[in-house]
């Protein structure tokens, strides 16, 4: 048998152990000649150690070598002696082990260098990553140009995929596209510059969204994240490119109480930004008239019922003062008269005989208070305690609501103050209010009332414990109701109801209306007078009211030009689209922009010597909110 060791420190070293077939295969006298032996078609060789046959062994080792039953030799001449075969082996261990440290150096050199080659690409493939994923900072110092190119980029693809939201079919593909989209924003992506906090939570129903104004204004709200339900009139596809496709769609007329029921569902505020298309008066009544009166109604309905679901009060809902439905409602009501003259009674005439008033529930079913006003200085009124409902305070209230009815005269409204049990501590105010023939709905904020003492301090709505209503004949005016067909000391007063108005922080409704200027002077009359019939309903409707009129339209960039914000139908300049929507979109959480109408236009110079007012001029800049300052010095409740 043959054995081949490799040495130690050699990679796959492996014995070989030749087949054995008997001692006779290799016998001593035929050692020097290693020849081919058959023995049953069997061939084995006998031949003399070679260096590279040889076995390599430690001291120590041979023992454990021949336990295994390994033969170490290459044959058992006789002729070798034992002291000559230990040098030999001696010599061979020595070249042998010189080998083995050659060859493990030249190894361990190869590993190293295979390991530093590795280092080296790995340094290399991570500069190479660092520089492929350079930050936004980076970018920014390395190349402008690369940073708004970038930043374009990553706004499409966000508008890409809001705009995606309406079309989703796929529940799993919805779910990943609004996780993809919530992670963009929480990022701080391109759109958290304009996104207003609480946003999400808020839903807009703009009607006229395909109007000029319309259009910005869906865009500007989505761009600051609300959730954006559009009212239009027609569904085909030329309206339906027009708007954004994540945009919540309601088709219907403003002029269907049905449609626009429907359209107010879930919404939080309204823009409305509609108007009629022609000059027929039918199609103006429509649109700008009784489109508003719709859809503020159902908006307060909506409210309302969102409330009784509840089992709690609307803070949009109006507080019943009085409803007078029956002759039990007038029960404790007093009728009282008087004048401002003590001496009235030093003429020859009766002071009875010159005033005459009662207030009785007629059989019609209303309650009317008429009469008439001869003396000089004199006046009538009807007044009643308050009994408010348990819990309810004016002090919650923006102001009243009357509905009333009549020939158009001037009242004036009373209210008192004081503790009841003493009436001497009693403070007064008053405001005027000025109804129309028919039946009509008057506003009557309590900031317009005024102290008849001007020395009192200023109305506080929660020690009010009296109502009053006066008719003073020296109060009415040339051109009042039908003064021209009767004497205007004669007068008549139909009351439907007394409410309180609510208060908030923000604006419900935001309506775009127009000043005139601009349109052609054949039509502006029928325009304005439908205009103004429905900014006189939103008004009284109990809704917090935000109403702009803007000058003539034009289409251009916004934001280029400083505005005027004015009240009193002076200006005459134009605007730009963009520069309306902004505005309205501002208003929606702005305090200051609650019950309030207002004029705007771009800036401009008066004439020397037409300097009728000061102009209030702000430049709309998306980092600030002009707004605010612009209309924190107009007037509220116009």
């Amino acid at each position: 048998m043959v054995a081949a060791v490799s040495p130690p420190g050699a990679a796959g070293a492996a014995t070989i152990i030749a087949s054995f077939h008997g001692t006779h295969c290799a016998s001593p006298s035929r050692a020097a000649a290693p020849r081919p032996r058959y023995h049953g078609g069997t061939c084995c060789f006998a031949a003399k150690p070679t260096p590279a046959a040889a076995v390599a062994s430690e001291p120590g080792q041979d023992q454990d070598l021949d336990d295994e039953g390994g033969v170490l030799s290459a044959a058992n001449g006789a002729d070798a002696t034992p002291s000559t075969r230990k040098k030999r082996r001696a010599r061979k261990g020595k070249r042998s082990a010189a080998a083995l440290q050659q060859e493990a150096a030249e190894e361990e050199a190869r590993r190293k260098a295979e390991e530093e080659e590795a280092a080296a690409k790995k340094k290399k493939a991570e500069e190479e990553s660092r520089a492929a994923s350079l930050d936004l900072d980076e970018v920014m110092a390395v190349s402008p140009v690369g940073l708004g190119r970038r930043s374009r980029q990553l706004f499409d693809e966000v508008w890409r995929k809001f705009s995606r939201l309406g079309q989703m079919s796929s529940a799993s593909a919805t779910e990943a596209l609004a996780e993809a989209e919530q992670a963009v924003l929480s990022r701080g992506g391109p759109m958290c510059e304009f996104t207003v906090p609480g946003a999400q939570d808020t839903t807009v129903l703009v009607v006229g969204a395909t109007s000029r104004i319309g259009r910005i204004v869906v865009r500007k709200l989505m761009l600051r994240g609300y959730n954006v339900k559009a009212l239009v009139r027609r569904d085909d596809a030329e309206v339906i490119d027009m708007l954004p496709r994540s945009v919540d769609i309601a088709v219907g007329d403003v002029g269907d109480p049905l449609a626009v029921q429907s359209a107010v569902s879930g919404c939080s505020k309204i823009i409305y930004c509609a108007t009629a298309r022609s000059t027929i008066t039918g199609d103006l009544n429509r649109v700008d008239n009784q489109g508003v009166r719709n859809v503020s109604k159902a908006f307060q309905d909506y409210y309302n019922e969102m409330a009784q679901l509840r089992a709690g009060k609307s803070s949009k809902s109006k507080l019943l003062i009085a409803k007078f439905k029956s002759a039990k409602s007038l029960k404790g009501w007093e009728v009282n008269q008087g004048s401002y003259f003590p001496n009235a009674y030093a003429s020859g005439s009766s002071f009875d005989e010159g005033i005459d008033a009662s207030f009785e529930f007629s059989e019609g079913g209303q309650a009317v208070f008429a009469g008439f006003v001869f003396t000089r200085g004199g006046y009538v009124e009807i007044s009643k305690r308050l009994s408010l409902p348990l819990g309810s305070t004016l002090d919650r209230y923006d102001g009243l609501l009357l509905s009333v009815g009549g020939n158009g005269r001037s009242y004036v409204v009373i209210l008192e103050t004081g503790p009841l049990a003493d009436t001497s501590q009693s403070k007064k105010y008053f405001a005027r209010m000025t109804t129309k023939v028919g039946f009509c709905r008057v506003r009557v904020p309590f900031s317009a009332f005024r102290p008849v003492k001007p020395e009192d301090p200023p109305l506080d709505p929660f020690l009010v414990h009296t109502f009053t209503i006066r008719f003073e004949p020296k109060r009415q005016r040339p051109g009042d109701g039908t003064q021209g067909a009767t004497d205007p000391r004669n007068f008549e007063l139909i009351l439907e109801y007394i409410k309180a108005l609510p208060t908030g922080q923000e604006t419900d409704f935001i309506l775009v209306s127009c000043t005139g200027s601009g349109i052609e002077p054949n039509r502006r009359e029928q325009v304005l007078k439908a205009k103004k019939a429905g900014e006189d309903a939103l008004r009284r409707s109990g809704l917090g009211y935000t109403i702009v009129r803007p000058g003539p339209l034009q289409e251009e960039p916004g934001g280029q030009r400083a505005l005027i914000f004015d009240q009193g139908n002076r200006i005459s300049q134009a605007i730009s689209c963009a520069d309306v929507a902004d505005i309205c979109v501002k208003a929606l959480h702005d305090s200051t922009a609650r019950n309030k109408s207002f004029d705007v236009c771009y800036e401009y110079v008066s004439e020397e010597g037409n300097e009728l007012y000061e102009l209030v001029a702000h430049l709309p800049d998306k980092a600030n909110n002009y707004l605010t300052p612009a209309l924190s010095v107009l007037e509220k409740n116009t």
